[in-house]
């Protein structure tokens, strides 16, 4: 009997400063960037076996059709045989297809561009980076396409729900240097946020808690221990039953600002899992109404301060 092992995907794009870039045997093509898994240790007889076996959703008929089309290619870039030796510890390279992929009908704002940075005003329902079912509706993919810039790459990210300002490095050479900022919270991040009104709340507040990831591996909870997860909250102005509120994290947990605002007792408006789930088709007209307001750092190449802020507008004052 073969011997069942775990695939390993991995992102093509990885923002961790420490996970370098692996060479591509393919090109980027229309904005996307090839993918790849690691074949893990096993004893198939070939490696169509090891894929059927992997794979079972996919199909034999459907796997021989991507061999014959020579669409799974070695790190050199050989076309890969269906029959051919099973070798673990290496990788196949591929392009990934999201088939009837849904069009989100918002655009991108390009903020600041130079020699080594791109900044842009997301929009809402727009993935930062490729995941799960959105491949080229994505904020990466549209920029490498729309501007032929096929290395650049995100030095943090927002949520697909969240609205608001998003850093790329376009000059390889300096992409570590601006990644090191985020992950030694060397970056002043403020959010807006449009929430009920509590008079039960002295504003501001600092909420700390610790979060971890809930049975599904994609929502994010409180728990008891140490906390791991800080944010400052305080009121902007408010009406009727709703606030407009600023948002300070000073932490970048999963989820962070969400679960906090969820757990005082004032979800952000339009959030489709917090306080819970709520399983509906998803409504372009109700956008989370979380935005990422502004963002500043000293640049380390520069030693410049820098401050790039979002133009859009959250609809505070909608009823609920």
């Amino acid at each position: 009997m073969p011997q069942r092992g775990k695939i390993a995907t991995l992102d093509p794009n990885p923002v961790s400063v420490t996970a370098p870039l692996p060479p591509r045997p393919l090109p980027v093509r229309d904005g996307v960037a090839p993918s790849y898994a690691w074949l893990p240790a096993g004893d198939w007889p070939d490696l169509l076996s090891y894929l059927v076996t992997r794979f079972p959703h996919i199909g034999e008929a459907v796997l021989l059709g991507r061999f014959a089309r020579g669409e799974l290619v070695s790190d050199c870039g050989r076309a890969l045989s269906p029959h051919e030796p099973y070798r673990a510890g290496t990788r196949i390279w591929y392009y990934r297809d999201v088939p009837a992929e849904t069009l989100v009908p918002f655009d991108e704002v390009v903020l600041y561009r130079d020699e080594r940075l791109l900044v842009v005003d997301k929009p809402h329902f727009l993935s930062t980076i490729p995941a799960g079912r959105y491949l080229r509706e994505t904020l990466l993919t549209r920029l490498r396409h729309k501007l032929d810039l096929p290395d650049l790459t995100p030095v943090h990210r927002l949520d697909r729900e969240t609205a608001g300002v998003v850093v790329f490095c376009l000059h390889p050479p300096s992409r570590g240097a601006y990644q090191t900022l985020f992950e030694r919270r060397e970056v002043s991040k403020t959010y807006e946020a449009v929430a009920p009104w509590s008079t039960e709340l002295a504003l501001p507040l600092t909420h700390r808690s610790r979060l971890e990831e809930g049975d599904d591996f994609f929502t994010m909870g409180e728990v008891e221990g140490e906390p791991n997860s800080e944010t400052r909250v305080d009121v902007i102005r408010h009406g009727g039953t709703l606030a407009l509120y600023r948002l300070e994290p000073h932490t970048g947990k999963k989820h962070q600002l969400r679960v906090h605002m969820a757990a005082l007792g004032i979800p952000i408006l339009h959030d489709p899992w917090y306080p819970s789930f709520t399983e509906k088709k998803e409504d372009f007209s109700r956008p989370l109404q979380l935005l990422a307001r502004s963002i500043a750092f000293v640049d380390p190449i520069s030693g410049r301060a820098r401050e790039f802020s979002s133009q859009r507008q959250l609809a505070w004052a909608e009823p609920l």
